[in-house]
């Protein structure tokens, strides 16, 4: 056993009473996680997708499937857990090497106020012990209400052969919803998810990829390195991938595309489900667009950093020429921050790394809500003139935003999809 590996097994792995049920085969080259909270008639649908893959791949890859609730869940919730169990011990899948835990019957239940986020943790955790050490393996995280291609594992394992960032985010396009209502809800969703890293990648963000806890995957060695995953109730994608930014940046994997659901849901506080059905329930939009006006001044500010490592904090905030955005630098105490990177990282490349740690995808994030909180905008003309400002004039229609952003972040539906 590495020491790495070791030293998380001893003061990070998840604490508990949970196992893993199941195959006892070891010496995997990927696990797959996937958390599942009443998904008895989704999880069915998701595990035949993955057993469409090539058996080569099958073969190298565990699954592990975290049946949770926490104690206050309702009746219909652990009923439906109990059934999913039940479902597992049957074996209906032999092609799958296939493990999972309880975390669901009484004195196993995830403890109050956590959810998700530890039910992935509980997974990755288990499955270290599983995986082929020798060489570099692969932690993949998908969700039980998501279809993936026939091409989805050999994709993620000609990626990891390929590049040599730790992390990558895989393409994603959810499901087409029954209802046309919560359809357009769920258009409009994605369609704010793709211009908002749009625009993070015209102005230079290192924080530019997508957090869909359905579609992500990185090395166990960046794992352990970054501590594990957390145990956050929601956003714990956002938040473990802002991690493996800071550690070794993430990248954007192509050539396949996995499929969540539109569904509404009430498994976490907000996220998709919560906005889409926001939307179709309520008539409310619960997310913001962001204006060009806004990636603008990010990315004049993250060029100010890049060119001033050496100027004083003052000089910087007076180079920027934005009210909103000194504002909010103030309030983070960037002066005394800054000197601290300049005292702690003379080497300007180390400097301009540190920076980017401290200053993060959260931040960012605030930023821009901060920059347009005063605005009223139609999300058509919003987007059309962010596309517009990366080099994609007249594009006017929000289903041809749509159609060219899914181009552009891969998210195509012609790459073996998931029937």
């Amino acid at each position: 056993m590495n020491k790495a590996l070791k030293k998380y097994l001893q003061t990070r792995t998840a604490q508990g009473h949970w196992q893993l049920s199941g195959i006892e085969r070891s010496v995997f080259r990927a696990a797959i996680v996937i958390p599942c909270l009443a998904e008895a008639e989704s999880l069915p649908k998701t595990l035949a997708s993955l057993a469409a893959n090539p058996s080569g791949y099958l073969q190298q890859t565990l699954l592990i499937i975290v049946v949770n609730n926490r104690p206050e869940a309702s009746y219909t919730q652990k009923k439906n857990n109990r059934a999913t169990l039940d479902w597992l011990a049957e074996g209906t899948l032999p092609q799958l090497n296939l493990n999972w835990v309880d975390a669901a019957s009484p004195g196993l239940e995830l403890p109050a106020k956590e959810g998700v986020g530890q039910a992935r943790k509980i997974g990755f955790d288990l499955a270290l012990s599983r995986l082929d050490w020798e060489n570099d393996p692969l932690l993949i995280s998908l969700d039980a209400d998501t279809l993936v291609d026939e091409n989805y594992l050999p994709a993620i394992f000609r990626h990891f052969s390929q590049n040599s960032l730790a992390s990558a985010t895989i393409p994603f396009r959810h499901q087409q919803a029954d209802d046309p209502q919560q359809e357009r809800a769920i258009r409009l969703y994605e369609l704010y998810l793709r211009s908002y890293l749009f625009g993070l990648q015209q102005s230079g963000s290192p924080y530019a990829y997508h957090t869909i806890g359905s579609a992500f995957a990185c090395r166990a060695s960046a794992y352990l390195a970054v501590g594990g995953m957390n145990r956050r109730h929601a956003a714990e994608d956002f938040y473990f991938l802002q991690q493996l930014a800071k550690h070794s940046g993430v990248a954007m994997l192509t050539g396949t595309v996995v499929r969540p659901s539109p569904r509404f849901s009430e498994r976490v506080p907000f996220g998709t489900g919560k906005a889409v059905q926001g939307q179709v329930e309520e008539g409310r939009q619960l997310f913001q667009f962001s204006s060009v006006e806004a990636f603008t001044i990010l990315r004049h500010w993250l060029s100010a950093v890049e060119n001033s490592l050496l100027l004083p904090a003052e000089r910087v905030l007076q180079q920027l020429g934005n009210d909103v955005l000194i504002e909010f630098l103030r309030k983070l105490n960037f002066a005394a921050n800054w000197e601290l990177l300049q005292l702690n990282y003379p080497d300007l490349e180390k400097r301009h790394l540190a920076f980017h740690c401290w200053f993060d995808g959260l931040r960012t994030r605030q930023l821009l809500t901060r920059l347009d909180a005063e605005q009223e905008r139609m999300v058509d003309d919003t987007v059309r003139q962010l596309l517009a400002w990366g080099g994609y004039p007249e594009v006017f229609s929000r289903e041809a935003q749509l159609q060219l952003l899914e181009k552009l972040q891969s998210a195509n539906t012609n790459t073996g999809a998931a029937k």
